[in-house]
């Protein structure tokens, strides 16, 4: 039997948790995507299958002070940013969807940040 990369490992925790989280129109998801060089954060309603806002660390409203965008601070900000964009468009509660990754480091410091910044999940 072949071995399973690292990625292979996260794609297949993930579909294991998004077998039991869905995003609702009341509720939709918050999931996030880490690179090396970037953090990206989306809020998703599955039923309709569409994105409602989104923040990276590749945008220029974030960008503008990070010196790196795969780093704790840039999690920070891309969390402020995506729960801003979120509270402007009406929504406050969110699923949180850790997207395979361990609940640690940048992923905490995103989800920590966009508590901070008025989501509640």
């Amino acid at each position: 039997m072949a071995r399973l990369d690292s990625s292979e490992i996260r794609v297949r925790i993930h579909e294991r948790i998004r077998k039991k989280l869905s995003g609702t129109p009341a509720r939709p998801r918050l999931c996030v995507f880490r690179s090396n060089k970037h953090i990206y954060a989306q809020i998703v309603d599955d039923s309709k299958g569409g994105t409602l806002a989104s923040a990276c660390s590749r945008d220029a409203d974030t960008k503008g002070g990070l010196k790196n965008g795969g780093n704790i601070a840039a999690a920070k900000a891309v969390g402020k940013m995506v729960a801003k964009r979120a509270i402007d468009k009406g929504i406050n509660d969110v699923l949180f969807d850790r997207g395979g990754y361990i609940y640690h480091g940048r992923v905490k410091a995103l989800a920590d940040a966009a508590r901070e910044a008025g989501l509640k999940f």
